[in-house]
C-alpha cells in the first residue's frame, strides 16, 4: 500500500502542486472542491474491511504529528460527506473551517494559519479492486445449515430531527436490513437514511458485530431533508356541501 501511495503522491506533485511551497495555501488560490474522487489501484486486492481499518488508523494518528485538531476533524467529516455523495455539505465543511484548497481537493489543503494537511488517497476514494464483501443472499451460503438463535436486543437510534427511537435487532443483522425496519417503523425510505457509529459511514452490508456495538450505545441517522419536505396527506373524505334554502 506504501508504494501504491508513493506513486500516486508523485504523480500528483508533478501535475498538480508544481512551484507550490509548504504555506503555499496561505493567502494563496482556492478552489472550490471537485466532485471528482481520484482513481488508484491497492498493490493488493482490499476488503471494504481493511479499507476502514486502514482510514481508522490513519485519522487516530494524524492528528498526533501536525496540525490542529479541529481541522483534521473538519476533514474527516468532509471525507465522509462525499462518500455519501453529499457534496453540498462537504464544501460547507470546508468553508465552515476557514480550508484553503490550492487544486480544489483535500488531497492537499491549508487552514488559515498556513499548516499544510495531505490526506492519502485511500481516504478520498475507494481503489479500483475493492473487493466487495459478502452479500446477506449470497448463493453460496447453505439453506439447510442450521444457525444458532438470534439473541435480540433494542437498538436505541437517534434520527438528525431529534427524535430517539429502538428497533429490535441481534448482533447479526445486517444495517440494510435494519434500514428497512426503520422504513417499516417510521415510513422514512432507505435511501433516505445514512448510519453512523463512532464516526464510521456503516454500510448497507455491514453488520452490527462488526461495529462492535454495545447495548447502551447509539446510533446515529442522518435522514436527508428531502424525505421529511413531503407532508404526508391522510385521506380526506368528501364532504357533501350544505344544499340552500329554496326560496319561495
Amino acid at each position: 500500500m506504501g508504494g501504491c501511495v508513493g506513486r500516486y503522491w508523485e504523480g500528483w506533485e508533478d501535475t498538480q502542486s508544481r512551484g507550490s511551497s509548504r504555506n503555499g495555501g496561505r493567502g494563496g488560490r482556492n478552489e472550490p472542491l471537485k466532485k471528482d474522487r481520484p482513481k488508484w489501484k491497492s498493490d493488493y486486492p482490499m476488503t471494504e474491511g481493511q479499507l476502514r481499518s486502514k482510514r481508522d488508523e490513519f485519522w487516530d494518528t494524524a492528528p498526533a504529528f501536525e496540525g490542529r485538531k479541529e481541522i483534521w476533524d473538519a476533514l474527516k467529516a468532509a471525507t465522509v460527506a462525499l462518500e455519501c455523495n453529499d457534496h453540498d455539505l462537504a464544501q460547507a465543511i470546508v468553508d465552515g473551517a476557514s480550508i484553503t484548497l490550492p487544486h480544489g481537493t483535500l488531497a492537499e489543503c491549508y487552514d488559515e494559519l498556513g499548516n499544510r494537511y495531505q490526506l492519502p488517497v485511500y481516504c478520498l476514494a475507494p481503489p479500483v479492486n475493492l473487493i466487495s464483501e459478502r452479500s446477506d443472499d449470497d448463493p453460496n451460503d447453505s439453506p439447510e445449515t442450521p444457525s444458532a438463535p438470534k439473541k435480540e436486543f433494542q437498538l436505541k437510534v437517534r434520527l438528525s430531527t431529534g427524535t430517539d427511537l429502538r428497533l429490535s435487532a441481534s448482533m447479526a443483522d445486517s444495517i440494510g436490513l435494519l434500514k428497512k425496519q426503520l422504513h417499516a417503523q417510521e415510513d422514512i425510505d432507505a435511501a433516505h437514511q445514512r448510519w453512523f457509529f463512532s464516526g464510521k459511514l456503516l454500510t448497507d452490508k455491514t453488520r452490527l458485530q462488526d461495529t462492535k456495538i454495545q447495548k447502551d450505545f447509539v446510533i446515529q441517522v442522518i435522514v436527508n431533508p428531502q424525505a421529511l419536505e413531503a407532508p404526508k396527506l391522510d385521506p380526506v373524505t368528501p364532504v357533501t356541501p350544505p344544499s340552500s334554502p329554496v326560496s319561495e
